[in-house]
């Protein structure tokens, strides 16, 4: 059965795979990204495939932006991938960090998918089975300790605990709130040496969203549905 998706970021790298293989097999998407600028990138991409997808243009770090998305919306939502990102200043070691570049990281990486998280939950609250997937990363994770890219790290370990707070918070809802780990990906982020394909990636990571319930709300996962480490 067709579903709705939500994916920010949806103009290149991991969003931009997502988009590629909903619409494929026939979801509904609705794709946001930046600016128009993108929004032409991402419908070049797509025309091959002659894929039919709404769009939605926003900064994640304007809050008015997002809200005024969210709204326009027709739901259900069914699925809110929370996808979009930056990696951030450098240096990124706490002895040779700009603060206010860190800072600006936090507002994309951290409260940014949140701002899209209540944006979008009142058209999810009318899905039967809503499921917010924020995208994480290993790095994420309190076990894995590189000061070299501490300050993208600490975004995603922030996203990490929002993740685990709104999933208590939505859990009497019926929504399920996951933190994902995409792996480790030849995206621009990523870069050419990373061993998985985004194809790889994103057809394991649609595969787990696609069987998340109630039972896995609150959880840190891979793209294959394993348990990360928080």
């Amino acid at each position: 059965m067709a579903e709705h998706w939500v994916v920010t970021g949806a103009n290149r790298g991991l969003g931009l795979e997502f988009v590629r293989r909903l619409t494929a097999r026939g979801d509904r998407v609705t794709a946001c990204v930046r600016d128009e600028a993108a929004r032409l990138a991402l419908g070049a991409q797509l025309a091959p495939q002659h894929a039919a997808v709404d769009f939605r243009l926003f900064d994640q770090r304007d809050a008015g932006a997002v809200a005024a998305a969210g709204a326009s919306t027709a739901g259900p939502v069914d699925v809110l991938i929370a996808n979009a990102g930056a990696f951030g200043p450098s240096p990124q070691a706490p002895l040779d960090l700009d603060t206010s570049a860190a800072l600006d990281l936090f507002s994309i990486n951290a409260l940014g998918p949140l701002r899209v998280a209540q944006a979008f939950l009142p058209k999810l609250f009318d899905a039967p089975n809503p499921r917010v997937v924020l995208m994480s990363s290993q790095l994420g994770s309190t076990t894995d300790v590189r000061p070299e890219t501490a300050a993208y790290a600490a975004s995603k370990a922030a996203l990490n605990k929002f993740a685990q707070c709104l999933a208590a918070e939505l859990k009497l809802r019926g929504v399920t709130v996951i933190a994902l780990h995409p792996g480790w990906v030849r995206t621009d982020m990523g870069g050419p040496n990373a061993p998985l394909a985004p194809h790889e990636s994103v057809e394991a990571a649609i595969a787990t969203i696609d069987a998340l319930g109630a039972e896995q709300t609150g959880a840190f996962l891979d793209y294959a549905g394993r348990g990360v480490p928080w």
